[in-house]
């Protein structure tokens, strides 16, 4: 047990350095954006004004607000003081509190995310292992299916769906969270709208999972179905049902891997999805700060997807050290 101690222990070092690299990064990025992020608060609050020294004061005190007027290694201290408390600071935008604006989409799109993910490589595993082992006209049948999925990115799926269902069989909302002239509530007709307008996202992401993901398993499975030990194991009279088993579990190893690489797909085109179908989570958030130069909102956004992705790699590593025979040997010697 102390070498799996040892070996987690390991694993949660080098998170914590990409973690803190993550951090610098999350702070220096946004800040090369070319242009002025308060530009648009500081021509809202001078409209009408005439007065060059009045101007240049209100400037100069949103710039002191915002921390713009200290220098980067100032500001970078600053930064990482504010976020040990949890302060994000203020959107450029709106003046909101950013915790709170990230707060209120972090949980939409995890309620999205992650079950599409879980769901899309659970199915995708699960039709690759039976078109590997039954083969014939089923596997000849879905696997090109399964390669034309495969190479479709989760927005370019979303478009499609968006103009099949939403605007040409009109039988699916075109975008949001819930309908429009609703308040959240508990209420069955604000759960309802909320699970129409969850259809159409969810599945763009399922069906770019499940076909990456059977494809993967597929190929795992003819592979270890055509190894020795299963060779052997048949010669022997050891029943097809106890081989397939070890077969199968055997092939799922490599795809564990591939379940913590498809949770990296939240950074890219599964949270473009989001913003595709105007979903109120942390993409549509980050588009919209992105658009906008709204420093804080960016940096917070990054990070929370940064931590979110690093988190569940980690889990994923623990449980792959767990069912991972070749680790468990590792670990012993």
């Amino acid at each position: 047990m102390n070498n799996y101690f040892r070996y987690f222990g390991k694993k949660a070092v080098w998170y914590f350095v990409t973690f803190i690299f993550a951090i610098g990064l999350n702070f220096l990025l946004p800040r090369l954006i070319p242009g002025n992020p308060l530009a648009g608060m500081i021509s809202n609050a001078t409209a009408g004004m005439t007065d060059t020294a009045a101007i240049q004061k209100i400037q100069e005190e949103y710039f002191h607000l915002y921390g713009l007027d200290k220098s980067i290694p100032q500001q970078f201290i600053i930064y990482v003081r504010n976020l040990l408390h949890g302060d994000f600071g203020r959107s450029t935008q709106t003046g909101e509190k950013v915790a709170k604006l990230i707060n209120d989409s972090v949980w939409w799109t995890l309620a999205l995310q992650l079950p599409a993910i879980l769901v899309g490589w659970i199915l995708g595993n699960l039709l690759g292992a039976i078109a590997a082992y039954i083969k014939g006209a089923f596997d000849k049948g879905i696997f090109p299916f399964f390669l034309f999925l495969s190479n479709i990115p989760a927005f370019g799926l979303a478009i499609v769906m968006l103009y099949i269902f939403g605007i040409k069989l009109k039988i699916a909302p075109i975008g949001g969270s819930y309908a429009a002239n609703l308040i959240p509530a508990a209420s069955l007709n604000f759960i309802s709208s909320v699970i129409s307008h969850y259809q159409m996202p969810f599945w763009s992401i399922v069906l770019v999972a499940v076909g990456g993901q059977a494809i993967g398993m597929r190929s795992m499975s003819i592979y270890e179905l055509n190894a020795d030990y299963v060779k052997y194991s048949r010669f022997l009279g050891i029943k097809d049902s106890v081989i397939v088993r070890y077969v199968f579990h055997n092939a799922m190893l490599p795809q564990i891997t591939g379940l913590a690489l498809s949770l990296g797909t939240m950074v890219g085109g599964a949270l473009v999805a989001e913003i595709i179908f105007s979903y109120n989570g942390i993409g549509m958030k980050m588009f919209s700060a992105i658009t906008a130069q709204d420093y804080p909102l960016i940096s917070a956004c990054t990070l929370i997807i940064t931590i979110g992705v690093l988190i569940a790699n980690f889990l994923v590593d623990i449980v792959y050290g767990f069912v991972d025979p070749r680790i468990k040997a590792a670990q012993q010697d």
